[in-house]
């Protein structure tokens, strides 16, 4: 467990990185906060809330701290969480994972609101490349279905797309949900707004690339569809053409000894002349038809 203290002018931020189980006890007794909402800090996966006791205000958060090229679909994997526990004159904020945008160097006489705010915005500011990216490739993949070759595309790649951006959107949804519940109280701050903003940008971005996303599954796949009704429609021509000839030379190859047609002079030019016919008469029905 790594704790760094700053000291404000009005208030005291202390951050705590990477606690395990052994140590939640530990900061239960010495910084006098609620055991469960500690635990609550700590669970993996646990998505974006806000809980306010008589004495403090509980947030998590999340950040997003992996690569869309990664082939992952669970929130765990793609994000991890900060926890904040707003008292009067004190700052807690405890996470596992190291984030760079904590080393904060602020003016002291900033508010324990702004400071908050700040952490916040820069937590929602990680998502706005993972979501610009999955739309590009979105984007990438529509011009290969459409204008190049659809077999390039890897249905697994797409899938993961989907997955990822379903899962930016669930994140930041509830992100913003949590933003509005607060908004009586840091509604006059230009950073919420900007917070508010910028969520509901990649909110937006996000249910696009979800929408897209399943259009192009359903595109591929009636893509692939087409392309196998394709190979079954010629190689159902091409035995249109080929069974009739091949029952002919089927019952000319039995080789009995009383087939008169054996004898003839010219039975093989007979033979070859109305399998001929037989072709030419298949490929004008078939022209009448339209199938060609």
């Amino acid at each position: 467990m790594i704790v760094t203290e700053k000291i404000f002018e009005s208030f005291k931020w202390i951050d705590i990185e990477n606690p395990n189980k052994n140590d939640l006890e530990k900061i239960t007794s010495q910084y006098h906060l609620n055991y469960y909402l500690i635990k609550d800090s700590l669970e993996k996966g646990h998505l974006p809330k806000y809980e306010k006791t008589y004495k403090l205000d509980f947030f998590i958060f999340r950040a997003y701290t992996s690569n869309v090229s990664l082939n992952i679909d669970e929130i765990g994997e793609m994000s991890n969480k900060i926890a904040f526990f707003i008292l009067e004159d004190t700052l807690f904020t405890i996470h596992r994972a190291n984030f760079n945008f904590l080393n904060i160097h602020e003016e002291k006489h900033i508010k324990i609101q702004e400071l908050f705010l700040r952490i916040v915005g820069s937590m929602t500011e990680t998502f706005s490349k993972p979501t610009q990216d999955l739309s590009a490739k979105i984007t990438e993949i529509e011009k290969t279905i459409f204008l190049k070759d659809h077999r390039k595309v890897l249905l697994e790649e797409l899938y993961f797309i989907k997955s990822q951006s379903r899962i930016l959107k669930k994140v930041i949804h509830i992100t913003q949900n949590v933003i509005e519940q607060v908004s009586e109280k840091y509604q006059h701050s230009y950073l919420y707004q900007d917070i508010k903003d910028q969520l509901l940008n990649q909110l937006t971005i996000n249910e696009e690339s979800v929408e897209n996303a399943n259009q192009l599954m359903t595109t591929y796949l009636s893509i692939s569809d087409q392309k196998n009704n394709e190979v079954v429609r010629l190689l159902t021509i091409f035995s249109a053409f080929f069974l009739p000839l091949t029952f002919i030379a089927g019952v000319y190859g039995m080789n009995f000894d009383f087939m008169p047609e054996l004898k003839w002079k010219y039975g093989y030019l007979y033979s070859l002349m109305f399998m001929l016919l037989i072709v030419v008469v298949i490929y004008i029905w078939f022209r009448r038809k339209r199938i060609f």
